[in-house]
């Protein structure tokens, strides 16, 4: 039986994609570097804001100061519009507030920084209590390291086998191996089927309700 249930959060409970890239081309924009469309940020996305801003910028730009400065920028602009365009994926809502009412615990581990983490799920999610919401947060290793989801297993207290990952990439399936938990991959987020059916997910659910039946 599964006790917890741990999400990812871009991709996974809100679309984020529209105002991340309106952010970070942006930044781009006040230094002059070229900007991108939509569809090369859904690859740009998913390891952190460092990897994201890094990814964006032209190879011959990747110093660490030059991340460094556009990152601020980018964090700056992001925090006033990070909920501009960004929604909930269809049935989202519905998933959390029942799982609630079954008594499973909800937690979140991503890979956003934390404090955009923190507000966006108090933002999009304020009926659900989650037993732990944590981001990207200096001094913790990114996904797919596995620390971030032990973090979350902690503060519920269970065990792996009650515990089931919900992702939207590939780097998420390699967490919840990492973390040696089962793991769902949801094919409504920015990355492909394949690249959740490469990286291992335990189960691939193509509408939120089906999460449930995978629980029951």
């Amino acid at each position: 039986m599964k006790r917890l249930l741990i999400f990812d959060l871009d991709g996974t409970l809100v679309n984020t994609l529209t105002d991340l890239t309106d952010s970070v081309n942006y930044a781009l924009s006040q230094f002059g570097f070229p900007t991108h469309e939509f569809d090369e940020y859904r690859l740009f996305i998913g390891n952190g804001i460092n990897k994201l801003i890094e990814r964006s910028l032209p190879e011959t730009n990747r110093q660490v100061e030059t991340i460094a400065a556009v990152k601020s920028v980018f964090v700056e602009y992001y925090m006033n519009h990070k909920t501009d365009k960004s929604y909930v994926y269809d049935g989202v809502v519905e998933l959390l507030t029942m799982l609630q009412e079954k008594g499973i615990m909800i937690g979140v581990a991503s890979n956003k920084y934390h404090e955009a983490t923190v507000e966006m799920i108090n933002h999009y999610f304020p009926t659900i209590n989650f037993v732990k919401v944590l981001g990207q947060r200096d001094g913790v290793p990114t996904k797919p390291d596995p620390t971030i989801v032990f973090e979350v297993m902690a503060a519920a207290n269970v065990q792996t086998d009650q515990v089931l990952y919900i992702g939207d990439s590939g780097v998420d399936m390699n967490t919840a191996s990492a973390a040696k938990v089962d793991s769902v991959g949801v094919s409504w987020g920015l990355r492909s089927v394949e690249e959740l059916q490469a990286n291992n997910a335990t189960y691939i659910v193509h509408s939120a309700a089906d999460i449930l039946k995978i629980i029951e």
